[in-house]
Protein backbone atom coordinates (compact mmCIF):
# COMPACT_ATOMS: atom_id res chain seq x y z
CA UNK A 1 0.00 0.00 0.00
CA UNK A 2 1.53 3.49 -1.26
CA UNK A 3 2.44 6.16 1.72
CA UNK A 4 1.04 9.57 0.67
CA UNK A 5 1.68 11.77 2.94
CA UNK A 6 1.34 15.68 2.39
CA UNK A 7 2.33 17.75 5.43
CA UNK A 8 4.95 20.99 4.78
CA UNK A 9 6.17 20.03 8.18
CA UNK A 10 7.59 16.52 7.24
CA UNK A 11 8.54 17.00 3.68
CA UNK A 12 10.80 19.67 5.44
CA UNK A 13 12.28 17.29 7.40
CA UNK A 14 13.11 14.11 4.48
CA UNK A 15 14.88 17.60 2.44
CA UNK A 16 17.04 18.18 5.81
CA UNK A 17 17.55 14.35 6.18
CA UNK A 18 18.23 14.58 2.45
CA UNK A 19 20.48 16.81 2.71
CA UNK A 20 22.27 15.08 5.65
CA UNK A 21 22.11 11.90 4.72
CA UNK A 22 23.52 12.14 0.99
CA UNK A 23 20.05 9.77 0.34
CA UNK A 24 19.34 10.21 -3.71
CA UNK A 25 15.47 10.09 -3.38
CA UNK A 26 13.09 10.73 -0.83
CA UNK A 27 11.91 6.94 -0.82
CA UNK A 28 15.48 6.27 0.23
CA UNK A 29 15.79 8.66 3.07
CA UNK A 30 12.62 7.82 4.31
CA UNK A 31 13.21 3.58 4.24
CA UNK A 32 16.73 4.71 6.12
CA UNK A 33 15.70 6.82 8.38
CA UNK A 34 12.63 4.38 9.44
CA UNK A 35 14.84 1.36 9.54
CA UNK A 36 17.89 3.11 11.26
CA UNK A 37 14.80 4.50 13.82
CA UNK A 38 13.24 0.79 14.30
CA UNK A 39 17.09 -0.32 14.81
CA UNK A 40 17.80 1.78 17.86
CA UNK A 41 14.42 0.80 19.17
CA UNK A 42 15.08 -2.74 19.13
CA UNK A 43 18.53 -2.22 20.51
CA UNK A 44 17.44 -0.49 23.42
CA UNK A 45 15.40 -3.44 24.52
CA UNK A 46 12.14 -3.61 26.64
CA UNK A 47 11.64 -1.48 29.95
CA UNK A 48 12.40 -4.83 32.36
CA UNK A 49 16.17 -5.30 30.36
CA UNK A 50 16.78 -1.49 30.88
CA UNK A 51 16.22 -1.61 34.37
CA UNK A 52 17.73 -5.02 35.21
CA UNK A 53 20.62 -3.27 33.38
CA UNK A 54 20.99 -0.46 35.31
CA UNK A 55 20.24 -2.77 38.16
CA UNK A 56 23.51 -5.50 37.40
CA UNK A 57 25.58 -1.70 37.41
CA UNK A 58 24.72 -0.45 40.71
CA UNK A 59 25.64 -3.85 42.28
CA UNK A 60 28.72 -4.05 40.85
CA UNK A 61 29.14 -0.28 41.88
CA UNK A 62 28.31 -1.40 45.28
CA UNK A 63 25.44 0.04 45.55
CA UNK A 64 22.63 -1.90 47.83
CA UNK A 65 18.99 -1.66 48.53
CA UNK A 66 17.84 0.82 51.64
CA UNK A 67 16.64 -1.64 54.63
CA UNK A 68 14.67 1.29 55.79
CA UNK A 69 11.06 1.75 55.15
CA UNK A 70 9.99 5.13 55.01
CA UNK A 71 6.40 4.99 55.54
CA UNK A 72 7.12 5.75 59.35
CA UNK A 73 8.49 8.69 58.02
CA UNK A 74 6.46 9.81 55.23
CA UNK A 75 3.63 9.76 57.95
CA UNK A 76 5.27 11.81 60.63
CA UNK A 77 5.91 14.25 57.82
CA UNK A 78 2.37 14.29 57.23
CA UNK A 79 1.49 14.45 60.70
CA UNK A 80 -0.11 10.87 60.56
CA UNK A 81 -0.02 8.15 62.87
Amino acid sequence: MPLYIKDPDVDALVERYLAASGAKTKTEAVRTALRNAIAALEKRGTLAERVARVQRKAVAAGLTPREMDDKPFMDELWGED
